[in-house]
C-alpha cells in the first residue's frame, strides 16, 4: 500500500481519481481549499490548505508522510477567470506544490497537465503536423491556461534536472473527463450531457472529440506510480479513451470543424480517435476499461464507424449557436471574454 498526497482531490476529476486509488488499496489524504462533504471522500483524510502559500504547502505535503504526490489543484477552466489570473494562480500552484513535494522528501511525483498544450481551437487556425495526435506534437499553447499547463510540464523538468534520480516526475495529459454520474445524465464540464455533446457534434468538435471516463484516469494514475521507478524521469502521457466521443469518423467531423485538415484526417476512420494512448499502452502496459458506447448502450456501425442506439433513441441536431460560440462549418472560435471550457 502506497500513501498518495492529492492536491484538488475534492474536484470533478479528483474525487474519482482518490475514490479510485483508494479501491486499489491506497492510502488517501486529500489537499484541497475547504473539506468536501463528497461521498467519494467520506472515508479519506482531508486537509484544508492555500496551495499558493509555498511554505504551508510544504509543510503540509511533509506532514502527511506520502510516499507519492498526484497534483490536480489549478484554475482547471479555460477564461474562468482573466488571463493573468489563471496564469499566476496554475503556474503558482506548481511550483509551491511540485517544488514543496521535493522539499517534503516526496520520491514520487504526478501532475496533470492538458491536451490544450497543442494549440488547437486557436482564433487564427490550427493544422496539426499529423493525425492521431500524441506526445510528439509540438506544443503550441495560445491562451493562459495552456500555457499554464505546459509551464507544468517544464517545471516538472526543470525539478527533476535539479534532484536527478533522487525523485522520479511524470506528468499527465487528460483528454475531456466525464464522471461515472455524467453517464447517467449529469451535466459535463460545459454545462451539457454526454448525449447532447454526441447529438450536436459542434459541442464537442473544440476539444476535437477527445474524452476520458474518471475511472480510467484513475487506473492510469495507479498503474504510472506503480511503473515510476522503472520508466525513464520526466515522462509526459495522454491518457486517452479508446474511441472518439462522436457518432461519425473523425475523417468527417474534424475537416468539418477544422478547415485545411482533410487529407491529416483521412486516417482518422471508423472509431479511431484524434488522440493516441498508445505511448500509455507501450510504456506502461496501461489500457482504458470504459466507452462512451458501453455506458450508454450504444454499438458502433462495423462499416462507418457511427453509432446506433441499443435500448435508447438517438438524436440527431445540428447547432448554429453554442453558447457563445458560433459555428460556421469551421472551427468553432467563442469569444475569449465569455468563452468557458470548450477545449479540455
Amino acid at each position: 500500500m502506497t500513501r498518495i498526497a492529492v492536491t484538488g482531490g475534492a474536484g470533478r476529476l479528483g474525487r474519482s481519481l482518490v475514490a479510485g486509488l483508494a479501491a486499489a488499496g491506497h492510502d488517501l489524504v486529500s489537499l484541497d481549499r475547504a473539506v468536501s462533504d463528497a461521498p467519494e471522500l467520506a472515508d479519506v483524510e482531508q486537509i484544508a490548505i492555500d496551495l499558493s502559500d509555498a511554505d504551508a504547502a510544504a509543510a503540509a505535503l511533509a506532514a502527511t508522510r506520502a510516499d507519492a504526490l498526484i497534483h490536480l489543484a489549478a484554475i482547471a477552466v479555460p477564461f474562468s477567470a482573466p488571463e493573468d489570473v489563471i496564469m499566476r494562480t496554475n503556474a503558482g500552484l506548481a511550483v509551491s506544490v511540485l517544488g514543496g513535494a521535493v522539499k517534503a522528501g516526496i520520491r514520487r511525483v504526478v501532475a496533470a497537465s492538458s491536451p490544450t498544450v497543442l494549440g488547437y481551437g486557436a482564433p487564427t487556425g490550427w493544422i496539426p503536423d499529423r493525425f492521431p495526435l500524441d506526445e510528439d506534437t509540438p506544443a503550441r499553447p495560445w491562451n493562459a491556461y495552456a500555457l499554464s499547463k505546459l509551464l507544468i510540464e517544464q517545471t516538472i523538468a526543470m525539478l527533476a534536472r535539479q534532484t536527478g534520480e533522487a525523485t522520479r516526475f511524470a506528468a499527465f495529459r487528460p483528454c475531456y473527463v466525464i464522471a461515472p454520474e455524467e453517464w447517467a445524465g449529469a451535466l459535463t464540464q460545459q454545462g451539457h450531457t454526454v448525449r447532447e455533446r454526441l447529438d450536436d457534434p459542434a459541442l464537442s468538435a473544440p476539444a476535437i472529440f477527445n474524452y476520458v471516463d474518471a475511472r480510467d484516469v484513475a487506473s492510469f494514475a495507479d498503474t504510472l506510480l506503480r511503473a515510476l521507478p522503472d520508466i525513464p524521469n520526466g515522462e509526459t502521457f495522454f491518457v486517452a479513451a479508446d474511441d472518439a466521443l462522436a457518432r461519425e469518423p473523425l475523417a468527417d467531423l474534424v475537416p468539418r470543424f477544422y478547415p485545411g485538415t482533410e487529407q491529416l484526417a483521412a486516417v482518422l476512420t471508423g472509431t479511431t480517435p484524434a488522440f493516441s494512448n498508445a505511448k500509455a499502452r507501450r510504456v506502461l502496459g496501461w489500457h482504458p476499461e470504459h466507452s462512451w458506447r458501453g455506458e450508454l448502450g450504444e454499438a458502433a456501425d462495423a462499416s462507418t464507424g457511427s453509432a446506433t442506439a441499443t435500448g435508447s433513441a438517438t438524436a440527431t441536431r445540428s447547432a448554429t449557436t453554442t453558447g457563445s460560440a458560433t459555428t460556421t462549418g469551421s472551427a468553432t472560435h467563442p469569444d475569449p471574454a465569455t468563452r468557458k471550457d470548450v477545449l479540455a
